[in-house]
C-alpha cells in the first residue's frame, strides 16, 4: 500500500508542478496572459503540499527522489503538449532517474 500512495502522491506532485511550470511558461513566454500564470502559481503551490503527504518522513529523500519523477514526467508533458519528441538518450536518462526514484524510496531499510 506505502508503494501505491508513493507511486499516485509523485503522479498528482508531478501533474501539479510541471502543469504549474507549463501554464507560467503560457502566460509568459507564449503571452497566454496573467490568469494562465496565476493558474500556475496556484498549481506550484498545490504540489508542496502534496508532496508533504508522502509517507516517508525525510524531506530530503522525498524530494530526492520526486527528482526522478520530475525528470520523466516533463519529457511526458513535453509530449503530450508541445509535441517534443524525446530521442533514445532521453528515454534512458529518464529510466535510469525511475530506477534511482525506486531505489531511493523503496530500497529496504534497517531499523
Amino acid at each position: 500500500m506505502t508503494v501505491l500512495k508513493s507511486t499516485v502522491l509523485f503522479a498528482l506532485a508531478a501533474l501539479a508542478e510541471i502543469g504549474g511550470a507549463w501554464l507560467v511558461w503560457q502566460g509568459v513566454r507564449e503571452h497566454r496572459g496573467l490568469l494562465w500564470a496565476g493558474a500556475g502559481v496556484l498549481a506550484l503551490g498545490a504540489y508542496g503540499f502534496v508532496a508533504t503527504l508522502q509517507p516517508d518522513a525525510d524531506f530530503g529523500r522525498v524530494l530526492a527522489a520526486y527528482g526522478g519523477v520530475f525528470i520523466a514526467g516533463s519529457l511526458a508533458w513535453g509530449m503530450a503538449l508541445d509535441g517534443f519528441r524525446p530521442d533514445r538518450y532521453d528515454v534512458a536518462g529518464a529510466l535510469i532517474c525511475l530506477v534511482g526514484v525506486a531505489v531511493i524510496m523503496f530500497a529496504p531499510r534497517g531499523g
